[in-house]
């Protein structure tokens, strides 16, 4: 049976941008779709994906504000065009100036290098900003390797993306700040601090803050995203992003006066990043890795599936067909005179024993009448 494909969505961006374009808060919206303003944002986020109907509700509703937007800014075309037209029975028209030259068509480039191409790009720079998160150097380096296994594995749909960067971004952050990264035993041996002093006090300045205050200072600061940007990665409203960066920036500040300029703190986080020596794996070696660890939970899932059958056939063969009730447990009764067992019979009994024997079974001969 074919299945049919899935409607196509914008990017994240994209529908955050429709929805403030048509002055529709995310309750709203979430109101016309039937769900919660949770799940609004984690759409506009990119971190989970509608599926089914509310696929397809909210695919309709996107396309509804984006033809709304189309119709706003073609009415606004045509009255410049008409401003433009006033203007021009005036003054003379310009001379067209010359457009630009042709540009080469790009190469294409297959999945395999357009992922290395990407991990190239920005697995350096994102291995750096987990570390400004989590202050654990194999733990970044593993967090940036994980979110690109899951990139590699959804390929497609990350390549879409208008930007691929922030989608693998947030995928690193939420596995580096996942509270289940304190259970594991590398998380009870600390590592070592950074060399320089100013650093090391930076360092745990940021540690100090709590994980949502910490990131969004990363983003903004660190990254240099804008503020709609950081609150759609953070999943967000804009002005709780705005009052997280706020809380953050007074308490780096009250530890470290200096930094209180938003600037030079841009500047001592991008410091704080490079002065450390991280190194992120060949994007080969990242790729076979994600392959890998798909096959082994395609291995896994097929394995538990035929246990999962064998012990309901197990199940189903040595079960009961029918009800049995429970034999109870027998006790003693009191009053009830021993059975007395058979003795020799006498010899009226072996009489009656051989007169038995000696008749038919089908019974006496017919009596007929006699004369006398």
């Amino acid at each position: 049976m074919t299945r049919r494909p899935a409607t196509p969505l914008p990017a994240p961006k994209a529908r955050r941008r429709l929805r403030e374009t048509a002055a529709l808060t995310q309750t709203q919206l979430a109101t016309r779709l039937g769900v919660t303003p949770g799940t609004v944002r984690a759409w506009e986020s990119g971190r989970t994906t509608p599926r089914g109907r509310k696929r397809e509700a909210y695919a309709k509703l996107l396309k509804t504000l984006a033809e709304e937007e189309t119709t706003r800014q073609a009415k606004q075309e045509r009255e410049r065009e008409g401003e433009r037209e006033d203007d021009g029975k005036a003054a003379p028209e310009p001379a067209p100036e010359p457009g630009p030259e042709p540009r080469p068509e790009p190469v294409a480039l297959t999945p395999a290098q357009a992922f290395d191409a990407l991990y190239a790009f920005s697995a350096p720079a994102l291995v750096r900003q987990t570390f400004l998160l989590t202050g654990r150097r194999e733990q970044a380096r593993e967090s940036v390797e994980r979110a690109f296994h899951t990139a590699w594995e959804r390929w497609p749909e990350v390549a879409r993306d208008r930007d691929p960067v922030g989608w693998v971004r947030a995928t690193a952050y939420e596995y580096a700040l996942s509270p289940w990264q304190r259970l594991r035993p590398r998380h009870r041996h600390p590592e070592p601090p950074p060399a320089d002093p100013g650093d090391r006090t930076l360092l745990n300045t940021l540690l100090r803050l709590p994980p949502r205050h910490r990131r969004t200072l990363v983003l903004y600061d660190g990254v240099g995203l804008d503020l709609p940007e950081t609150a759609a990665e953070t999943e967000a409203s804009t002005v709780a992003a705005a009052n997280r960066l706020l809380h953050a920036r007074e308490a780096v500040a009250g530890r470290l006066p200096a930094l209180a300029d938003p600037h030079v703190l841009h500047r001592r986080l991008a410091e704080l990043a490079s002065n450390e020596r991280l190194r992120a794996a060949e994007p080969p070696t990242v790729r076979r890795g994600g392959e890998r660890r798909a096959r082994l939970r395609t291995r896994a899932a097929i394995a538990f599936t035929i246990a999962l059958i064998g012990t309901t056939a197990l199940t189903l063969r040595t079960a009961p067909t029918h009800y049995e009730p429970p034999v109870s447990p027998g006790q003693a009764v009191r009053g009830v005179p021993h059975r007395v067992a058979p003795g020799a019979l006498s010899d009226e009994e072996l009489e009656l024993r051989q007169k038995l024997r000696d008749q038919l079974q089908d019974g006496p001969e017919r009596l007929s009448p006699t004369l006398e």
